[in-house]
């Protein structure tokens, strides 16, 4: 699972570019307009649980197992589920003329365990490649980050949050030390005006 895979008509011809497309840590597909698997990286084969070619021209939801791929003989694609598919119609708005689509979607797929819902987030961006329109597909798991999203608990009068540790810090201080997220500051439109109406009024006081 280490080397990307290629069908005959997709080719690397140059082996950094085949080097970098592997070494990227996000699941990334390049797929047809009827979202079938031309190729992936390494990252995507773990997603996959592909040890094989077989991945290969299969659509999407078929390849990631989704839980509606086999609800009509016709695959994926064809169910009713199918027209709010966030990958196939995201794909499909890619192939369209959108530069870059970006949506959150819940995947329910099918493991060895049962159904597993993954939140993820799902990139299209589109390219043509020997006259084919093709799309790169990226599947970013941020299962972690929508978890801790809805179980963050922030105090109701101060807003400062708990952290695993038990200690309550401040919301910016919180995003900074676990997901590197830097804040600007600035005020609302209404804290603004609100501020406003104090200064004015210490100023009529005095």
């Amino acid at each position: 699972m280490g080397t990307m895979r290629m069908t005959p008509h997709v080719t690397a011809n140059d082996a950094l570019i085949q080097a970098t497309f592997n070494i990227i840590p996000s699941p990334i597909l390049v797929v047809d307009e009827d979202v079938r698997i031309q190729t992936f990286n390494t990252a995507a084969a773990c997603l996959l649980d592909a040890s094989n070619e077989r991945v290969l021209r299969q659509r999407g939801g078929e390849a990631l197992h989704c839980l509606h791929a086999n609800d009509v003989p016709e695959g994926c694609g064809h169910a009713p589920f199918c027209k709010t598919c966030v990958i196939r119609n995201a794909v499909t708005e890619a192939i369209n003329g959108a530069r870059v689509v970006r949506r959150r979607h819940k995947l329910e797929v099918v493991s060895k365990t049962g159904v597993v819902e993954i939140y993820a987030l799902i990139t299209a961006s589109p390219f043509s490649y020997n006259e084919q329109k093709l799309v790169l597909l990226m599947v970013e798991d941020i299962s972690e980050l929508m978890k801790l999203r809805n179980i963050i608990p922030i105090c109701a009068s101060c807003k400062k949050v708990r952290n695993d540790r038990d200690y309550w810090i401040q919301v910016e201080s919180y995003f900074e030390d676990y997901w590197d997220v830097n804040f600007t500051h600035g005020l609302c439109p209404d804290c603004f005006h609100a501020q406003m109406n104090e200064l004015s009024a210490s100023e009529s006081s005095e």
